[in-house]
């Protein structure tokens, strides 16, 4: 794998461009009961990507991690808890980035997540979708990256055991980001 650079993408010009939250989503997914998955995702949820004249894209992020739903108020309540997020002491988790490599015609983003109280360096695939001039506001960027977290790695470590064996919350969490990114005047 090589280091990225902004030529790689092919109309992000320089400069600061902003995470659309009305046009971007950032979902979840963790397997339940070993058989299934429980989905959700947040709703507020803010970046930027700055781009050099001449160097490699920087992302930084930030979610509430309270505002979560996975449509189920009771689920919902319990998650946020002392027993999985703790919201109220650690109310949100932030991404920086440290680095982008090319990964055939994808990229890996490298970066610090920090969760829980707990900084841990992490992967996302990322597939960069290209740049729309926008519809008068100015040109705007498309990206897609997913990556998967160990929730324990956050000191999430709470154990629900099945009576048959197994337990009723994975610790395998996947995070899918879809991001429409506006190029600042």
């Amino acid at each position: 794998m090589t280091t990225a650079t902004a030529s790689a993408f092919s109309g992000l010009s320089a400069g600061t461009w902003t995470i659309d939250p009305i046009h971007s989503h950032v979902a979840f997914s963790v397997r339940h009961l070993m058989v299934s998955k429980v989905r959700g995702s947040f709703g507020t949820f803010s970046g930027t990507i700055e781009v050099p004249a001449d160097g490699t894209p920087t992302t930084t992020a930030e979610i509430a991690v309270d505002s979560f739903t996975t449509g189920n108020d009771q689920r919902d309540g319990h998650i946020r808890s002392a027993d999985f997020l703790e919201v109220e002491k650690y109310p949100t988790m932030t991404f920086a980035s440290t680095g982008l490599r090319t990964s055939g015609s994808d990229f890996i983003l490298d970066g610090e997540l920090t969760l829980h109280g707990v900084t841990k360096s992490v992967e996302l695939a990322v597939e960069f979708n290209g740049v729309n001039p926008g519809m008068g506001n100015g040109p705007v960027a498309g990206f897609e990256a997913t990556t998967v977290l160990n929730r324990r790695d956050f000191g999430i470590d709470i154990t629900m055991p099945l009576e048959g064996g197994g337990v009723v919350v994975g610790d395998k969490i996947t995070v899918t980001l879809e991001i429409e990114a506006g190029q600042q005047a």
